[in-house]
């Protein structure tokens, strides 16, 4: 069965993306505004292919540009948080190399950074800067890679030097910083555990096909998010000190949701 429901799904996946995606292309080169909300009504839909229940406490600010600060667990965040607002994200230049994937994060107005050229991080910052100037939300997996789920990785400061530059003093009072805490924690209405949540997360050297094929076949799955209120990026002093917030703040609603409890 569990073969059965990852072939449909996949096939359904496909039938619904490919014609859709010539569409975002134009959406995407003609500078329309729905360039930014599409991939939000797609990402949706496929939640509710794959059989994805989100439950959010909290709301992305819609006023102005906000940097969200996520922990990271799979793949499938990005089709989850895609469906929670209208963003785009920050992601490694590897992914820019990745079959079919690479057109998917293009078409979603992706920012794709060389973690090994220190010289592109001014570049890259001032195109983050200037997205989320214009309105943009933009999503940044501070870990730097993808947990099992079970908690979160240590924060890489260094990572922030692309969303907060070391010497930047202008000001930048319309773009806002927010947690989001993004944590799975049932299939098919059971909890899944820890010994569970590991079936979901995608890390480690594991091959992007086979765990998909695997998620996939698992059944309706439940995620749970929680994001924290906006504050003004410039409220903070450095990297360093966006990095500790972030981290403590996340780390903690991670923790919380794992054990299932309330918004304090």
């Amino acid at each position: 069965m569990h073969n059965v429901r990852a072939f449909l799904v996949l096939a359904t996946f496909f039938a619904f993306t490919l014609p859709l995606m010539p569409l975002q292309h134009v959406l995407v080169r003609s500078g329309s505004r729905f360039a930014r909300t599409f991939p939000h009504w797609y990402h949706r839909q496929v939640c509710r292919i794959i059989g994805v229940r989100i439950n959010v406490d909290g709301d992305i600010a819609q006023r102005n540009g906000v940097l969200v600060v996520s922990n990271h667990v799979s793949w499938l965040d990005i089709t989850v948080l895609s469906a929670v607002a209208p963003v785009s994200f920050v992601a490694k230049k590897e992914v820019s190399t990745w079959p079919f994937v690479k057109w998917l994060a293009k078409l979603q107005r992706s920012v794709f950074v060389d973690r090994e050229r220190r010289s592109q991080t001014s570049t890259k910052a001032n195109e983050i800067l200037d997205r989320l100037e214009s309105g943009d939300h933009v999503v940044f997996f501070a870990e730097g890679t993808s947990s099992d789920g079970n908690g979160v990785l240590p924060f890489r400061s260094a990572l922030f030097a692309a969303v907060k530059p070391s010497g930047d003093d202008t000001a930048r009072a319309d773009v806002a910083v927010q947690t989001l805490a993004l944590a799975y924690t049932k299939v098919h209405g059971l909890p899944l555990g820890r010994r569970g949540r590991p079936k979901v997360a995608w890390y480690g050297d594991m091959e992007m096909a086979g765990h998909a094929w695997r998620l996939l076949g698992l059944g309706p799955l439940e995620a749970n998010i929680r994001i924290g209120p906006p504050v003004p990026l410039d409220d903070f002093a450095d990297r360093k000190a966006l990095a500790r917030y972030t981290e403590d703040k996340i780390r903690y609603e991670v923790v919380q949701l794992l054990r299932g409890r309330p918004t304090e």
